[in-house]
């Protein structure tokens, strides 16, 4: 009898360890996948064709990469070997950010120009959507673009502190988020940089401030989020933790691609938020590698890297080994 007083302390004791371990496994996963390797870079700074001053934004199409060269004011045009083929959107583009692709059409968030400029895949500029303001329709500084299989268009609108949905025709449907108010609770934002849709119209969104991703059904409703632990603003870098969102992708799998800036990387998870892989290039310093991300649909990822104004491409380590690398 005299040891009951310790058994109850004990059994907490172990409890609580195991509480400790699977709060590890969710805050800290490893991979489960193989390592990415980088099979090339190209770029470097300048003005010239093929140099970029500050890249941020990346979209894939069947076999072009097109790639948002922000200083410069343009769009650079490439084939999956970095190959230069042409540019577009010079004297019209203010500061072009992140991008889409979408019924063979080229979305552009233009944040100095708080509009959505949209061009033809050759470079012919088409139509704008939006106008400088903070109603319904406005923009105050876009950074990133989705559109829909419907054409609707889906803008984080960075500034106004929320994601705004509209019609093909740049008509109002509907905003998550306060305007011009953040926060970080559910549906709320902290300056968000970019969304992409999934196959089945699930939207995702980069809340780029508050470290992570954001996740609402095709009606609407709030579903998840992750980054962190309990995606409430905390950053670090950890395995499933962010240090500021600045570009999101999902490709056909609906797997999810995330560019985490200043923790110079990009992961990988499943829809459902669980942790899968990372990658990305050491630098010395705050080199800011990986700003944006997009995925071919043969699994080759290419990342926007701001520092070095490259962009890097990036494969699975079994797909190099089994012969179908550079």
């Amino acid at each position: 009898m005299k040891g009951m007083p310790w058994r109850i302390p004990a059994r907490f004791g172990a409890l609580l360890l195991v509480a400790v371990a699977l709060s590890a496994c969710a805050w800290f996963p490893s991979p489960q996948e193989p390592p990415y390797r980088l099979i090339k870079t190209w770029g470097g700074p300048g003005d010239g064709p093929g140099r970029f001053n500050a890249p941020t934004g990346v979209a894939v199409s069947a076999s072009e990469v097109f790639v948002s060269d922000s200083r410069n004011h343009r769009i650079q045009v490439f084939d999956f070997d970095g190959a230069f083929k042409r540019e577009f959107g010079a004297g019209r583009l203010e500061r072009p950010m992140n991008i889409a692709l979408a019924g063979g059409e080229l979305y552009v968030a233009d944040f100095f120009a708080d509009r959505i400029q949209v061009f033809t895949l050759a470079g012919e500029f088409l139509r704008a959507i939006g106008r400088p303001g903070r109603g319904p329709g406005e923009f105050d500084a876009p950074g990133g673009v989705a559109v829909g299989k419907n054409g609707d268009v889906y803008v984080a609108d960075f500034y106004n502190q929320r994601v705004q949905h509209l019609d093909r025709h740049g008509r109002f449907i509907r905003q998550w988020g306060a305007s011009r108010e953040s926060g970080i609770l559910a549906g709320r934002f902290n300056y968000p940089t970019d969304v992409a849709l999934a196959p089945d119209g699930t939207l995702y969104v980069a809340d780029g401030y508050n470290d992570r991703v954001q996740v609402f059904g095709a009606d609407g409703r709030f579903l998840r989020k992750w980054g962190g632990p309990l995606a409430m603003n905390v950053h670090g870098p950890f395995n499933g933790w962010f240090a500021t969102v600045t570009g999101i992708a999902v490709d056909q799998q609906a797997q999810v691609w995330v560019a985490d800036f200043y923790n110079d990387r990009v992961q990988k998870f499943r829809s459902d938020g669980t942790f899968l892989n990372v990658f990305g290039v050491a630098g010395e310093g705050e080199k800011h590698t990986a700003v944006a991300v997009a995925v071919a649909r043969d699994g080759t990822v290419f990342v926007a890297d701001y520092g070095h104004h490259a962009i890097q491409k990036w494969r699975l380590e079994e797909e190099n080994e089994t012969g179908q690398g550079n």
